[in-house]
């Protein structure tokens, strides 16, 4: 029996359309049930027999709770569930908000349907799972928790690209340590679409081979990872061998975790590692997998005035809250003794009459989320 469905994406901020919700759509869609998407709380003008409504970040859990309880007034008899991240995370706290059930994890009929991409029309990029889960167990990262080991290995993607897009994104968590890599390289370069590894690639596995295999995409800019020193070395070599193959190093993004294990000197350490090879640093800072609150944590080896200094920093002497290679930048990284004098900021000097402040000239490159390691996974 035809159905009518409510797919609700909360008042929340995101520059991703919400993936599960778009499958859930393609999924009841194919039984022959009518679907309407909506983001925020609003009068829809149908009564729906079931509701979906999404979570994204556990510190984001307000708009949630709105959404629910907003729909849940209006329609008190219809059955409503919560899923994403947040619940998932979180499934007893998600509960107060008074959905009629909390879904943990993936949602198995849905995972492998092409979203229905006409729900978001102004939206231009495919986003693909090649696969689920990761080689690696990062204690600061939700993936292992709610996806753990790879799996789910796709070899072809090409069904699941929307034929008016002009991108590919794709949210895999670590596609060089899974055996479908190269089949899925070796596609992408046939397509000739713009590519975005969005969660980014594992420096210790990019060798020569890979380097070789991401020259021949279409790639506008490229994200690897400098959470700890240990990464170092591989980090340096993968931005040689992507250089050897032809790619900028000014177009390469690299998340620096901190705020977690490391200490301001580290932090800054790395960060000056990554201006010296000619790559753009973008700090990711560490927030707890449950937290409820946004920059609340600090953690023992920062103190909130370290923290506030990067945050000035990256405003100030960055574009778009990342540091990139500027001549002047790595020059004060370079120079500088230590976290302080690094990360500290001269006033603001007086311009001269009739002179115009002399505006940075920046690479051609994209920022990334906010917070890669959370995972993007549930619906």
């Amino acid at each position: 029996m035809k159905i009518r469905i409510l797919l609700v994406e909360p008042d929340f901020y995101s520059r991703y359309p919400p993936l599960g919700l778009l499958k859930i759509a393609t999924l009841h869609r194919s039984r022959g049930d009518e679907v309407m998407f909506v983001r925020g709380n609003q009068d829809v003008g149908f009564h729906p027999d079931k509701i979906y409504v999404t979570s994204l970040f556990t510190y984001s859990w307000r708009p949630v709770h709105e959404a629910v309880r907003f729909y849940k007034t209006k329609f008190k008899e219809t059955p409503l569930l919560l899923g994403g991240i947040y619940a998932s995370l979180l499934p007893k706290h998600a509960a107060r908000s008074g959905a009629d059930e909390i879904h943990v994890g993936l949602l198995a009929d849905a995972e492998d349907l092409v979203p229905a991409w006409d729900l978001v029309p102004h939206w231009d990029g495919s986003i693909i799972f090649a696969s689920r889960g990761c080689i690696r167990n990062c204690s600061f990262c939700s993936v292992p928790r709610l996806e753990g080991r790879p799996s789910a290995l796709k070899h072809s993607i090409r069904k699941y690209i929307w034929p008016k897009h002009t991108r590919v994104i794709l949210w895999d968590n670590n596609i060089l340590g899974n055996a479908n890599w190269v089949d899925i390289a070796s596609e992408l370069a046939e397509l000739k679409l713009v590519v975005d590894f969005n969660q980014g690639l594992d420096a210790r596995l990019l060798t020569d081979k890979v380097a070789e295999h991401l020259a021949r995409l279409r790639l506008t800019y490229l994200r690897l990872a400098y959470d700890n020193r240990g990464v170092g070395p591989s980090l340096e070599k993968a931005l040689e061998r992507l250089e050897a193959a032809g790619m900028s190093r000014r177009k390469t993004i690299v998340y620096t975790l901190y705020n977690y294990s490391d200490d301001p000197e580290d932090f800054f350490r790395r960060v000056t590692d990554i201006l010296s090879w000619g790559a753009v640093s973008y700090p990711m800072r560490f927030e707890p997998l449950t937290t409820l609150r946004k920059n609340a944590y600090v953690s023992p080896n920062w103190t909130m005035t370290d923290l506030e200094s990067v945050a000035k920093a990256r405003r100030v002497l960055g574009y778009s809250g990342a540091l990139p290679p500027y001549e002047g930048l790595v020059r004060k990284f370079t120079r500088a003794k230590s976290f302080e004098r690094a990360f500290s900021l001269r006033k603001e000097q007086k311009r001269k009459k009739g002179k115009r402040a002399r505006n940075h000239v920046h690479p051609r490159w994209g920022g990334g989320r906010d917070w890669r390691s959370v995972g993007r996974k549930p619906w």
